[in-house]
């Protein structure tokens, strides 16, 4: 059996017409693609493996909301697939240590980049605890928490080791957190 009786009669044809016109003519090869009625026509070509086990649905001023539903009100931290309450000072980098930052130090293996979300505007890391951070062997990316919940989704999507700090848009206590 040729190849040429596997092409389609309109396909065939117009090969043979090409074939007439020209004086060399190349191997054709093309493959069917089978997809169902109900994908639209699209091929989703990161299916098939597992979803991060965190992703952020949403983000508003009462805290961020988890695809599985759960509503985070205070700050938090993404790593390796879990959520941690994180308990900060509420004023931005008065009174922060590299202690809030030991969980990045006894991590192994480390986050190829950390997001680090400041809240609604982008505030600067302190340049103490950035050399405390590139120290520990990680990479720190400051921005908005809106901007770095987006950007940790599609990194965690792609399988990128990620880690994200994250401050509430609405500066708030952690509940239940124990006293200094």
């Amino acid at each position: 059996m040729s190849a040429l009786s596997l092409l389609r009669p309109t396909a065939l044809s117009a090969l043979r017409l090409s074939a007439r016109t020209t004086i060399s003519t190349r191997a054709f090869h093309s493959t069917c693609l089978r997809r169902q009625p109900s994908d639209g026509g699209l091929n989703n070509i990161l299916s098939g493996g597992n979803a991060p086990a965190v992703q952020v649905k949403t983000i508003a001023q009462n805290g961020i909301q988890l695809a599985d539903g759960l509503l985070l009100t205070s700050s938090c931290i993404f790593l390796d697939g879990k959520v941690f309450l994180w308990n900060v000072p509420q004023t931005l980098w008065d009174g922060w240590t590299p202690e809030h930052f030991e969980i990045f130090e006894m991590v192994v293996p480390k986050p190829e980049i950390l997001l680090f979300g400041t809240g609604d505007r982008v505030a600067m890391l302190p340049p103490t605890l950035r050399q405390h951070l590139t120290k520990a062997g990680v990479q720190v990316d400051v921005m908005n928490t809106r901007n770095a919940c987006s950007t940790y989704n599609l990194l965690a999507e792609e399988g990128r080791r990620v880690a994200a700090a994250l401050l509430p848009i609405t500066p708030r206590k952690w509940e239940g957190a124990p006293t200094a």
